[in-house]
């Protein structure tokens, strides 16, 4: 198992923001956490990435704890995080974003080889690599924010929110990069509110509801599932 949580709980002050949730990811899958705003859906993929402390429970990367580890040395060890909003740096240019993504790489010539492999999976990118990244739209920022998480060579790719704002074309373009990418070998843990999309494309997934599973079986399952579909799918579709 590439990622295992037992048990974990999150508190933010007063507020149980995630209740003891268990959950797990193979590698080579697509797992996708669904569920309404404030369901616990971010807070899960920034606790694996230590940005968040929890109170009790255990994320084991590879059979080890990485709970108590420091944000930096998640990352070394294998887990990019691709946050909601995208957050690139807007004053800097699409290379300097990039180049930003391999901070733990100290090999010039090893930091290079990943930006051209960038560039070959985003070329838009790269006919744009001096562009100042504030100046893109949201479509091609979602690009470099992933092709920045790429930059560390990822076992697994946390991304929160990929659809988030995008047209509807440039959402199918994304998802077409996220299967691209897990064809390539990276594991995913996909966090989206666009339930259908994100079921289309995982294998498995889990329904969080305040903060606990409700939950949870193969993708199908899910989207067959009626209470599935009448609170996240718009009633009954087909995948």
């Amino acid at each position: 198992m590439l990622l295992q949580i037992d048990r974990l709980d999150v508190f933010y002050d007063s507020i149980h923001a995630l209740q003891g949730i268990s959950l797990n990811v193979r590698e080579g899958e697509i797992v996708t956490l669904i569920g309404a705003n404030g369901a616990g859906k971010s807070t899960t993929l920034r606790t694996i990435s230590g940005l968040v402390p929890a109170q009790s429970g255990g994320i084991l990367f590879e059979g080890r704890e990485i709970l108590q580890e420091k944000p930096h040395n998640i990352v070394a060890l294998g887990i990019s995080h691709v946050p909601e909003g995208r957050r690139v740096f807007g004053q800097m240019t699409i290379q300097e974003n990039l180049i930003l993504g391999a901070y733990a790489c100290s090999d010039k010539c090893e930091v290079q080889q990943r930006l051209e492999r960038v560039y070959h999976r985003f070329p838009r990118l790269k006919e744009r690599h001096r562009q100042l990244a504030g100046t893109l739209s949201g479509g091609e920022q979602q690009m470099l924010a992933i092709g920045r998480g790429l930059m560390s060579r990822p076992r697994l790719l946390l991304l929160d929110e990929p659809s988030m704002g995008l047209a509807p074309i440039l959402v199918e373009e994304i998802y077409d990069i996220i299967e691209d990418i897990n064809t390539g070998g990276t594991t995913i843990l996909l966090v989206e509110q666009n339930a259908q999309m994100a079921l289309s494309v995982a294998q498995r997934g889990y329904v969080l509801e305040t903060g606990r599973i409700v939950l949870s079986g193969s993708s199908q399952g899910l989207t067959d599932n009626r209470a599935v579909q009448e609170a996240y799918l718009g009633g009954a579709v087909e995948i």
